[in-house]
């Protein structure tokens, strides 16, 4: 408790009057332990091996905002349609079971070729499309990773997250969550999707077409931070693609974007906190208890989702830090800042397979 405590402690800031969180990022390579007469004394990181009791810290507090849900695994029961060509792959509409027993529905794309293939959970963006966009079947071109991804030999598995696509609540409209709070009043809609996001990882590894040992993940804005909380949460995978997904909440012009009053609203515990000034727990936290794993991160200068971009840099070097008490090699941890607005551009889309394709391979 005493640890849980200083570490929201070295959080705690006031709202400037601009409207945003009036602080430096909490240092990930900073540490306080109880020192004498109940004096908080500060520790400096500089060891992958003092690194596991911070992350160890942040995971903690991380999963008292997720949330929990229904206890148990009940079997996935896939059902799966009548596969249908699109030259090098087949796209298979599929269905598998939540936590609760709930079908989640997915598109399969399986490489036609034989043998067990590298395989990634395509995480999808907030748009009309949903796991449709991932697939290449709508949205725009930025957005087709997952159909890409499957013409390169991957197994891709694009789920619906909860409101999108096939799993939009009755009476409400695509990505409101209202529905799901008042139902699940101990669990957070991010905690939700990363409960489904994993339980899409136990499907793909019951596939005869999918290596087991090289399972990553990607995705786009909403899917770019459900990649990284992923891989934070699972270690089945061994490398995590982000694109403008990513940007801390302390020192934001946008804080309340992840516990808004209404829409999709990902974590509404946080926002007693924030209107209290207080940032109990930060998305750079978030990615970097990815490390050692591969990361590979783009964000864009000019997004307008995500508009902070000294901030998302900032994080960056954070995170790049953590990264760096490894003996690991460099090209582990990328991270590009570009140039242009919320979107995946084809020449880091490209760069992003060729890289996740070496990562998934290495020993």
């Amino acid at each position: 408790m005493l640890r849980f405590f200083l570490a929201v402690l070295a959080a705690v800031t006031l709202f400037a009057g601009d409207g945003r969180v009036n602080h430096q990022l909490s240092d990930l390579l900073q540490m306080f332990e109880a020192g004498p007469k109940d004096a908080a004394v500060e520790r400096h990181i500089t060891t992958a091996a003092a690194w596991q009791p911070k992350r160890e810290d942040i995971r903690l507090r991380l999963l008292d905002f997720l949330g929990h849900g229904p206890k148990g695994s009940p079997a996935l029961d896939p059902r799966l349609g009548t596969p249908i060509d699109e030259g090098s792959y087949t796209r298979t509409h599929v269905t598998y079971r939540d936590t609760s027993g709930n079908p989640i529905p997915a598109w399969l794309l399986v490489p036609k070729t034989n043998g067990r293939h590298r395989a990634v959970l395509a995480a999808q963006q907030t748009d009309d499309g949903a796991k449709d966009s991932v697939a290449g079947l709508t949205g725009k071109p930025y957005t087709h990773y997952g159909k890409e991804l499957a013409e390169r030999g991957f197994v891709v598995l694009a789920p619906d997250v909860i409101t999108a696509g096939e799993r939009v609540y009755p009476g409400a409209g695509q990505y409101v969550t209202a529905p799901f709070d008042r139902t699940n009043p101990h669990w957070s809609a991010m905690g939700k999707m990363l409960s489904d996001h994993r339980r899409g990882l136990d499907y793909l590894q019951t596939l005869p077409t999918v290596d087991t040992g090289r399972l990553g993940v990607i995705g786009h804005s909403l899917g770019g931070y459900n990649a990284f909380f992923l891989a934070a949460f699972d270690q089945r995978i061994r490398a995590c693609v982000v694109s403008c997904g990513f940007t801390p909440i302390g020192n934001s012009t946008r804080p309340f974007a992840w516990s808004r009053e209404s829409w999709f609203v990902h974590f509404p515990k946080l926002r007693r906190y924030l209107r209290a000034g207080i940032v109990p727990f930060d998305m750079h936290e978030a990615l970097a208890m990815v490390a050692p794993r591969p990361l590979f991160n783009y964000s864009a200068d000019a997004d307008a989702i995500f508009p902070d971009a000294d901030n998302i840099a900032a994080g960056g070097k954070q995170v790049e830090a953590v990264y760096r008490l490894f003996d690991i090699p460099q090209d582990r941890f990328v991270f590009i800042m570009g140039h242009g607005p919320h979107e995946f551009p084809e020449a880091v889309r490209k760069q992003s397979y060729q890289w996740l394709e070496k990562q998934l391979d290495s020993k």
